[in-house]
């Protein structure tokens, strides 16, 4: 289930996970079948460990933080994209400034999870980095660890799922339209019909 793993640890890979990794194939099915919403709300939940983590190293630093917070109104139709997206990319350069490989992959996880409400595709990136990070900090026995968290992912993505109709939220107006096609999903019938 972790060969892949394996194959980039050894290759020094800064992302250990990706679309084609096997232990992820549930949750990416899962992913695949949902409303746009109910990604934003699951990625929203999601980002709270890393963060959490983050802020216990980084107390000072605030960027992660306040991306999520804008993000949260960007969700609401409270602001416009581009106030949301420069946080994001503001949360994404903390990365930059920073030299430990699982605080770098926790920050990435939170940019890339809220990025999920720009679009669907970005909602994989929160585990990619996430795990990655539960790697790095566990080598020699993370297995079991990533087994959680995927599960976690799972549980939490069905709650959401179920329950997204009965969670009473101002949306914006972009995340109300349920007609339109998850991104991930599009993604994936684009690569099939390449094959």
């Amino acid at each position: 289930m972790f060969k892949d793993v394996e194959e980039k640890l050894k290759r020094k890979n800064k992302v250990l996970f990706n679309r084609d990794s096997k232990c992820l194939e549930d949750l990416i099915e899962l992913i695949k079948r949902q409303k746009h919403r109910t990604l934003v709300l699951w990625a929203f939940e999601c980002v709270k460990s890393p963060l959490k983590i983050f802020e216990e190293k980084y107390p000072d630093e605030k960027r992660p933080r306040k991306a999520i917070e804008l993000c949260k109104k960007w969700a609401s139709g409270e602001i416009k994209m581009p106030e949301a997206k420069r946080a994001i990319l503001d949360c994404h350069a903390v990365c930059k400034e920073i030299d430990d490989e699982y605080y770098i992959a926790l920050c990435h996880s939170i940019g890339q999870g809220i990025s999920t409400l720009h679009v669907e595709t970005h909602a994989l990136g929160l585990p990619f980095y996430e795990l990655t990070a539960i790697v790095i900090k566990n080598k020699n026995n993370y297995e079991e660890k990533v087994k959680e968290k995927i599960n976690y992912y799972i549980d939490t993505l069905i709650y959401f799922q179920n329950n997204i109709d009965k969670i009473d939220r101002t949306w914006a107006s972009f995340l109300s339209r349920d007609e339109i096609e998850n991104k991930e999903k599009l993604l994936w019938e684009k690569k099939l019909n390449r094959k």
